[in-house]
C-alpha cells in the first residue's frame, strides 16, 4: 500500500500557504514528519490528528491510501 499527500498539499495551498515549512510550526510535527509527508511516506496517526486539527478537517481531506499492483 501507498499513502497519497496530494489532498494535503492542495488543501494546504488553498489555505494561502506557499511554504511547506510552516506547516511545522502550524501543527506542531517535527522536519522529520514534513520530510516523510514530502516523500510520501506514512507517518502516526498522532501526527495525522494534529495535522487535521491544524487544518480543521478529516483525515480523508489529506490523505488517500492506494493499492500498489502485486501487492497484498
Amino acid at each position: 500500500m501507498q499513502v497519497d499527500y496530494s489532498k494535503l498539499w492542495a488543501r494546504y495551498k488553498e489555505m494561502g500557504h506557499k511554504n511547506k515549512t510552516d506547516l511545522i510550526e502550524m501543527a506542531g510535527i517535527s522536519t522529520n514528519i514534513l520530510a516523510k509527508l514530502t516523500k510520501g511516506e506514512f507517518i502516526s496517526m498522532d501526527s495525522i490528528q494534529r495535522i487535521c486539527k491544524a487544518m480543521n478537517c478529516d483525515v480523508g481531506d489529506i490523505c488517500v491510501i492506494n493499492k500498489v499492483e502485486g501487492n497484498s
